[in-house]
């Protein structure tokens, strides 16, 4: 049952020591910890996030304290605010607290060195759900390549070490080692379209396609290297067509990459990414910029897109009227 799991860790070596591990008490995490704390007993640490946005929090916290005490980890523990602004997703606000607040809690402090690499105990589930998401929201190519396995990210150095692993493996591994862990009420509550997908979409898909995980991963890495080569590209085009982009550069290229080196300048340049519908205005107005006195003005993310002599610049706000 737990083959995939063993398989998975055999493999797993990070680059840079010590090693965190975010910990939430929840089945996936504690496999992680406890699979990294018998190769590495030395060299790790887990963190562990208290988002303040259940009355079992306080729960969570002290059941992961006894976990670790029971492996001989030391555990770091970081509250947050991960509560939403009025229409934002409550599931983007609470990952964004949390990345945030691994990168506080890998600072250097009073006799530990500063961590550069953190495991998180994203699955192959995890995975497919995310691919599923990406798919209902019509992304493109960065959303249908869904999590990598490495990534930098707020400094530190990502892993996940079992994106390869079902769900079922990592708890067999865990009921083998006679290991407790919690479950998190709000993983049944059906608001979340992750959890609807997890309770309605996996189970269809294990019985029509047994081997979905590993077909959808295949499709995963094929969309992750499409986009890897996007990027290359997008990067050598920028220098072509210059930062900010001449928009005469721009019209030579067809509008896909147009598109491609666009996105890629104003992410690299400007922190942002336009809606698709956004982007085609976008591309119109460059297509239809053929004299002297062609105005572009745009709303472009949360700022403005706009010419400026020969060039396409990006503002967080609307120029003054000076500019």
């Amino acid at each position: 049952m737990s083959e995939a799991f063993e398989r998975a860790m055999a493999a797993f070596e990070p680059a840079h020591w010590p090693l965190a591990v975010g910990f939430s008490g929840g089945a996936d995490s504690t496999a992680l910890l406890a699979a990294c704390a018998s190769r590495w007993p030395e060299q790790l640490v887990a963190f562990h996030v208290h988002h303040g946005l259940q009355a079992a929090a306080d729960d969570f916290e002290r059941h992961c304290e006894a976990v670790c005490e029971r492996l001989g980890v030391p555990l770091i523990v970081h509250r947050v605010d991960a509560r939403h602004a009025p229409g934002d997703s409550p599931e983007d606000a609470a990952r964004r607290a949390r990345y945030e607040a691994f990168a506080v809690m890998a600072r250097a402090d009073a006799g530990r060195a500063a961590i550069e690499s953190i495991a998180l105990g994203h699955h192959a589930d995890d995975q497919v759900e995310t691919l599923l998401l990406a798919l209902s929201r019509g992304a493109g190519l960065p959303g249908l390549a869904a999590m990598p396995a490495h990534a930098r990210r707020n400094g530190l150095n990502i892993y996940r070490p079992l994106l390869s692993v079902p769900a079922a493996d990592i708890r067999g591994w865990l009921a083998e080692r006679d290991l407790p862990w919690i479950e998190d009420p709000s993983n049944g509550d059906a608001r979340y379209t992750r959890n609807r997908i997890r309770a309605v979409l996996l189970p269809a898909l294990e019985q029509a396609f047994p081997q979905f995980r590993a077909t959808f991963a295949r499709s995963i890495g094929h969309a992750a290297q499409g986009q890897q080569l996007l990027s290359e590209l997008a990067a050598q085009d920028l220098e072509t067509v210059g930062d900010p982009p001449l928009v005469k550069a721009l019209q030579v290229l067809s509008r896909a990459r147009q598109a491609n080196v666009l996105r890629h300048w104003l992410m690299q340049s400007h922190g942002c990414a336009p809606s698709a519908a956004q982007l085609d205005q976008l591309l119109d107005q460059i297509r239809a910029c053929t004299t002297r006195g062609h105005r572009i003005h745009l709303k472009v993310a949360d700022g403005f897109a706009e010419r400026k002599g020969d060039r396409l610049h990006w503002y967080n706000a609307p120029p003054s009227p000076k500019t």
